[in-house]
């Protein structure tokens, strides 16, 4: 397989910065692109973002600039680290310059909300690019930046486009493992966001370590059951992308999402919450999205429906308590694996 000696990240952000200082380490080039002009200056003079990581100094090799058509033009692996508010406006301008052999890689947690269609669903109908990918995994910024080990998933159809991508991550704190289910990987890396702020609620609400554990195990099930209504693989649930994201992210204060659970408790708002993070927490807008789609389809989602309850209607956390606790008692295993013989 060809080496790859330019790669382009679509988004300045946190995670965008993230992936660039990871890909610099293998790459000729890592190209980043992003509208503020001041954080792109601070990037290509003191090789810093001033927005997002002011203390940290990233490769020299890592190139910024608001010029998208330069930002994609000689790349041949892309990827995009775009809130998902704004991801099908960016990927329509990405479309208008990116060429069909090109790769594209979602690497955004979340649903666009008026069609509930998937990150790489919106880069399909947005662009003309074939071979499209999914990144996701137990990823926290800071740890990266530091130079902690971490592990993530790739998820696509095309074997290429999975080897290119664990080619193109050559550092040495880095595992990239491949996937065929890119449908289960991105609902799992959506989906745990809302079980993040739950687990939030739950800290915050001192119900105890027992009561997070019982929520994460059942958080699973419900992700296996609304996924497989989408004939994603409940088996991918069990990886990375799956357990091994929400796991980290329900018992972190890294996690937005389990912070933004936390400042609810505590007496903030929702809009006060998100305010105090300054950065996207996907899981406010897809616990609305997930709530919604699950009651269109009759898929019970307790957990779902009682986050939703504090965090959009202002339930308090002993009537939810006493709703929960209510519920009839069902099998603790959901999914049996076929037999081999």
């Amino acid at each position: 397989m060809a080496a790859i000696k330019h790669v382009t990240v679509i988004g300045g952000g946190s995670f965008g910065t993230t992936l660039a200082f990871l890909l610099a380490s293998n790459q000729e080039k890592v190209k980043i692109w992003l509208r503020d002009e001041s954080v792109v200056n601070s990037i290509n003079t003191h090789h810093i973002n001033i927005r997002y990581h002011p203390g940290v100094v990233l490769p020299s090799n890592i190139f910024a600039t608001s010029d998208l058509e330069d930002a994609i033009i000689d790349s041949s692996l892309i990827f995009v680290s775009i809130p998902s508010k704004a991801f099908r406006k960016v990927a329509a301008e990405i479309g208008k310059y990116v060429k069909g052999d090109q790769i594209l890689i979602s690497t955004t947690k979340g649903f666009e909300q008026e069609s509930f269609k998937s990150m790489t669903e919106v880069l399909a109908e947005e662009t003309s690019c074939l071979k499209t990918g999914a990144l996701s995994g137990p990823n926290f910024a800071s740890e990266i930046l530091s130079g902690k080990l971490v592990g993530t998933v790739i998820a696509s159809r095309f074997n290429e486009v999975i080897e290119k991508v664990q080619d193109a991550f050559g550092g040495k704190t880095i595992r990239i493992y491949g996937n065929e289910d890119v449908c289960g990987v991105e609902l799992a890396g959506a989906l745990k966001n809302i079980y993040a702020i739950c687990a939030g609620i739950i800290q915050a609400g001192g119900f105890g370590e027992n009561a997070k554990s019982l929520m994460i195990a059942r958080a699973l099930s419900e992700m296996s059951r609304f996924a497989f209504y989408f004939k994603a693989n409940p088996s991918t649930f069990l990886g990375l992308a799956g357990v091994g994201d929400l796991v980290a992210t329900c018992n972190s204060e890294l996690s937005r999402n389990f912070r933004i659970g936390r400042k609810i408790i505590e007496g903030l708002t929702l809009e006060e919450a998100m305010a105090s993070i300054g950065q996207v927490a996907e899981g406010v807008f897809t616990l609305k999205a997930v709530k919604e789609k699950a009651e269109s389809l009759g898929i019970d989602m307790p957990i779902v429906n009682a986050t939703y309850k504090v965090v959009y209607e202002k339930y308090t956390l002993p009537m939810v308590k006493e709703e929960l606790m209510a519920i009839p008692h069902r099998k603790d295993i959901e999914f049996k694996f076929a037999s081999s013989d």
